[in-house]
């Protein structure tokens, strides 16, 4: 169940952070810095998929829900804090820099998205924070609900 609770919380945390990437997107915010459209660059570029901001979103939906949420299932109690929403916080943060030092360059942004400017750096921490935060809440709650259910059964 655990598992399941990751993926389930991972989906929730990136329903939260994709409304937020289409607010900032509609509001005109950081045009230069469309995650989407990155993603959707990467898979054509390094899987031949085709270019279509389709794509950047499956795969935005696959690494937050699927990826993220196992991993986070998988680490959370080695994350530091006392609560899932505090481990759920570091967890964001070492996702952050592994896009920052992975993922950016990859998409042709440099390290770190310097290539987007000083507002790219910052704008991704926050909104991975935010990711981690509803992840590591989601995640307890679910993870509570388990551990209740489970003692309700015997």
């Amino acid at each position: 169940m655990r598992y399941a609770n990751g993926v389930i919380a991972g989906f929730v945390a990136t329903i939260v952070l994709s409304a937020i990437m289409l607010m900032k997107s509609a509001m005109g915010l950081m045009p230069q810095l469309n995650v989407i459209q990155m993603l959707t660059e990467m898979g054509t570029n390094y899987g031949g998929l085709p270019a279509s901001p389709v794509i950047g979103w499956i795969m935005h939906l696959f690494i937050g829900s699927i990826l993220w949420g196992l991993i986070f299932a998988a680490t959370a109690p080695m994350w530091p804090g006392s609560s899932y929403l505090a481990r759920g916080a570091s967890f964001s943060v070492a996702a952050w820099l592994l896009m920052m030092i992975v993922a950016m360059p990859m998409a042709g942004a440099g390290f770190f998205g310097m290539a987007l400017g000083i507002m790219a750096p910052i704008a991704t921490l926050v909104l991975h924070v935010i990711y981690g935060l509803v992840l590591g809440a989601v995640f307890g709650r679910l993870e509570s609900r388990t551990v209740h259910s489970a003692h309700a059964r015997r």
